[in-house]
């Protein structure tokens, strides 16, 4: 997979068509959440966007937010998503990699933090999250919170 990261003043037009059409192809459609994915947080003067390619298509995104955006004392990953085409091939895998890489690129000495959906605990243990609360209802979906200590190896 290829990567490119930018802040979103730096998407074009069609890169940020493209992350949305994904984003709501997966987790509106697929999933059938009905909530609103426009955020603001995507405009967030801090908020960087990594956009993960396959034979020159979109296949993966998820964007990273400063401390104070979502949690006071952590930074954090999220809307972390991948085509149904690249599933199962590792791409998440890479995706949450270059994520985790791009928050300590941020901030090397800041923990982040993320609100997983439950069934994915094991997918974002992987590489170093910890479950640090109860099951909660997040946009009617079981989540948890998870933490990642900036300290922690990355799995590979």
């Amino acid at each position: 997979m290829h990567f490119i990261t930018k802040s979103f003043k730096e998407l074009t037009i069609d890169e940020l068509y493209e992350l949305l059409q994904l984003r709501i192809e997966v987790f509106v459609v697929e999933q059938t959440c009905y909530y609103q994915d426009l955020d603001d947080k995507d405009r967030h003067p801090g908020a960087q966007h990594l956009l993960g390619y396959h034979d020159g298509r979109l296949a993966g995104y998820l964007r990273t937010l400063p401390r104070g955006v979502s949690y006071p004392e952590y930074q954090s990953i999220g809307r972390v998503v991948t085509s149904d085409a690249v599933r199962g091939q590792g791409t998440g895998h890479q995706l949450l990699e270059e994520g985790v890489a791009l928050c300590l690129a941020q901030d090397a000495e800041l923990a982040i933090k993320i609100s997983a959906q439950e069934h994915l605990q094991g997918y974002y243990g992987r590489q170093g999250f910890v479950t640090v609360s109860d099951v909660y209802l997040e946009d009617g979906i079981d989540h948890v919170a998870m933490v990642r200590a900036p300290q922690q190896l990355i799995s590979q």
